[in-house]
């Protein structure tokens, strides 16, 4: 319950899953530029306090 936000009359705990799915997934996407795309939501995360609980 500690991760739960509340103002006078609510009560609210926001969790987002975010997918990224590429229009064609190849295999040569997901080499170099998914470890782009990771290391550029982790820093978003970083500069907006957001907690990353899980990435694949």
């Amino acid at each position: 319950m500690g991760d739960e936000k509340s103002l006078a009359h609510t009560r609210w705990n926001c969790k987002y899953h975010i997918v990224f799915a590429p229009k064609y997934r190849r295999q040569a996407f997901y080499g170099e530029k998914r470890r782009a795309v990771g290391s550029i939501l982790r820093k978003l995360c970083e500069w907006k306090n957001v907690r990353i609980l899980e990435a694949e």
